[in-house]
């Protein structure tokens, strides 16, 4: 799968207050994230995140809670994005045939949502170095077994540079010193 800009949609599943400090490598999910998201912006890719289960686990963590409007956020109970109908209509209604998928937890929120955009016949790539579990044993093996049921699994540089295309325009100037 090519990752085109203007087919793609960005998901940053879950990123968020009391979840990410029990995250392995949480630091690094969030600024691979952010990085993805400034390219997002950049590109006019659109971009949703989700909130699982916010009373609990919080709000998103900086600096998505800063820069994400209301109507980029969706709060969900269920794991998968798609199971929650009015997250699920925010997404689809993105009009994108391709997700870029990014967040936490990868063995369950980003598994989940990942298997049921494929089971609807979309294109789906996950970030593998801007997602992560609480054990890096869940992480691989959730990569590994989406690797297997057909998402790409790629990483921030794979996305950016797809989505670029070509260097010389404005929209590399602008991106290329965060991939540096």
């Amino acid at each position: 799968m090519r990752m085109e800009a203007g087919h793609s949609a960005l998901v940053l599943i879950d990123l968020q207050e009391r979840l990410m400090p029990a995250i392995a490598g949480g630091e690094r999910v969030i600024e691979r994230a952010g990085l993805l998201l400034q390219g997002a912006r950049t590109l006019d890719v659109p971009v949703l995140a989700t909130r699982q289960y916010p009373k609990g686990l919080g709000g998103l963590v900086a600096p998505f809670s800063e820069v994400l409007a209301a109507g980029e956020c969706h709060d969900k109970l269920a794991f998968s994005a798609l199971a929650e109908e009015p997250v699920r209509d925010a997404l689809l209604a993105l009009g994108r045939d391709q997700f870029i998928l990014v967040g936490v937890e990868a063995h369950v929120c980003v598994l989940q949502t990942a298997l049921d955009l494929l089971a609807e016949g979309y294109r789906v790539a996950v970030v593998a170095d801007a997602v992560s579990s609480r054990t890096t044993e869940s992480r691989t093996l959730a990569l590994e077994r989406l690797g297997r049921q057909g998402a790409a699994v790629v990483n921030v540089e794979m996305v950016l540079f797809e989505w670029l295309e070509k260097a010389g325009t404005e929209a590399f100037r602008a991106l290329s010193p965060l991939i540096r």
